[in-house]
């Protein structure tokens, strides 16, 4: 529900003494001002995540939640398929800003526009969302948001400080599972006693999980993955060190020639994220098939996509739309490339495999820390592929997430030989921070002189052209996915058309085709 534009402000640096403070800032949140300090006391293990909404009084919050939330559910009449229903979400919304207007401006008549505004949207949150933490939600600079229990605060996982305590605590377990209960409803799904877990997202696309007390024991819990607003592109993750230019290049030849890739890595490595930034690099005349567990991947506006999202069944068992479904059913619409979320189950690995083997591009995150683990993973139950058929793949991209200096990298990119078994070509070195040269191509290069008859010279003059379009890129701050997508799109062509402007440092006029 919650959707930011953060404003970096002139926040007040008042913290408690003895305190270092890290961060200040100010962000919107569908138009309530929403201001964030971060510190952290002597004591502290984590950073405290303080957040505070500037300009309503304790006593007029109480009023809102007590008194006029009670007027604003009686004064809109919806039917409760209304509310449910995610296509009607935005139009719910606008009739309870009206009325929370109109129910402000009775009790409030003397209060400016502005302000009124303001309480409207408060009063909205408290009332069909998830309160208080709808402000977490908005903050861009955050990753998770998390409820543990009652007794203890919320948390948040920053981008730059990691794990902070916030100053949010909720009421009792009951609000807790009033919230989970309403992110269930609105997805047609339960949660109660008979099923006690929850997976499920919210209308902006962010990640839910919740369980309730016995089966989580300290109490209800809310787990919530944020939908990144702006998606990772090819030029962020390189501004960011992620990637080097040379594997990006390298990567973006594969996918130009319709080379199969998988991403693999740990939890929180960024596995989807990158698999987002490979995508912008497919041409925009080919089709383009996505599945997924949840809705997570943005690609360019102008592609030919068709993004489909799995299905749990309702409460009677019914209705299921598994991912193997929808692998099947893809094959069916003649796409050129394949995205799967991630691999998970035998039939889902066997199917992507055959897909590659039939002839079409397919690009799937896989749970693995390297990429000799990605084969063990592939050939050894529970997905068991034979080992035979893994010579359809031709690279394998592991992201790494290093916890302790908070930053992620592609440990390794691996092409895979005929045996079936990986040859790293590049690894990063956690000592220096950069990514070194460790193989010869072999498998990678006879693949690219079969098909694309490309000898290894000039597979070496291709990776450097890409290697200086992509610094051009990140030079002159082209990160949107659409801006990334038009280049890369253009390029494909007039590859000399764009080449010639990284050359020259010029601006790409984004307005031409």
């Amino acid at each position: 529900m919650a959707k930011g534009n953060e404003k970096e402000k002139g926040v007040k640096e008042k913290v408690p003494a003895k305190t270092s403070l890290l961060a200040a800032y100010a962000f919107s949140s569908e138009g309530l001002p929403v201001e964030v300090r971060i510190f952290r006391r002597p004591a502290d293990f984590v950073p405290k995540y303080e957040v505070t909404i500037p300009g309503i009084a304790e006593g007029t919050k109480l009023m809102l939640e007590t008194k006029l939330k009670g007027e604003l559910v009686t004064e809109v009449k919806l039917d409760i398929s209304e509310i449910l229903d995610p296509k009607k979400f935005s139009e719910v919304k606008s009739k309870f800003l009206a009325a929370a207007r109109k129910i402000l401006e009775r009790n409030f008549p003397s209060l400016p526009d502005d302000k009124k505004g303001i309480l409207a949207v408060y009063l909205l949150q408290k009332t069909l969302g998830l309160g208080e933490m709808e402000a977490l939600l908005a903050d861009d600079k955050l990753e998770e948001v998390v409820v543990n229990n009652a007794q203890e605060p919320v948390w948040v996982y920053h981008k730059k400080f990691g794990w902070c305590k916030t100053n949010l605590k909720l009421k009792n377990e009951g609000i807790v599972y009033d919230y989970a209960s309403l992110i269930a409803r609105r997805v047609g799904r339960q949660i109660n006693v008979l099923n006690p877990t929850l997976d499920a997202h919210l209308p902006s696309g962010d990640r839910v999980n919740a369980t309730l007390f016995p089966i989580s024991a300290f109490g209800n819990t809310i787990t919530i993955r944020k939908f990144s607003r702006n998606p990772w592109t090819i030029t962020r993750f390189i501004k960011s060190k992620t990637v080097s230019p040379d594997v990006a290049a390298l990567i973006w030849l594969c996918i130009q020639n319709e080379l199969s890739l998988l991403v693999s890595g740990g939890t929180g490595s960024g596995k989807t994220s990158f698999l987002n930034a490979m995508a912008a690099l497919i041409p925009a005349n080919q089709r383009i098939v996505t599945i997924e567990d949840t809705r997570e991947l943005t690609l360019p506006s102008f592609l030919h996509w068709v993004p489909t999202v799995v299905r749990e069944p309702n409460p009677e068992g019914k209705g299921e739309v598994t991912m193997l479904d929808l692998m099947i059913n893809a094959l069916r619409q003649r796409p050129d490339r394949i995205i799967v979320g991630e691999i998970r189950r035998q039939r889902e690995a066997e199917v992507m495999f055959e897909a590659m083997h039939t002839g079409h591009s397919v690009y799937a995150t896989l749970h693995a820390d390297d990429a000799a683990q990605t084969i063990s993973r592939l050939t050894n139950p529970p997905i068991n592929v034979p080992h035979e058929m893994l010579d359809a793949l031709s690279g394998i991209v592991v992201t790494f997430r290093h916890r302790r200096f908070n930053i992620r990298r592609v440990l390794e990119f691996a092409e895979m030989t005929r045996k079936g078994e990986p040859n790293v070509l590049y690894r990063w070195d956690v000592k220096n921070d950069k990514v070194k040269g460790t193989g010869k191509m072999s498998t990678l290069a006879d693949t690219l002189s079969l098909y694309a008859g490309m000898t290894p010279k000039e597979i070496d003059q291709d990776v450097d052209e890409k290697v200086k379009i992509l610094n051009w890129m990140v030079d002159k701050g082209y990160y949107e996915v659409d801006q990334v997508g038009r280049i890369i799109s253009n390029y494909y062509l007039d590859p000399a058309a764009v080449l010639s402007a990284a050359q020259k440092n010029k601006d790409w006029d984004f307005k031409k085709v």
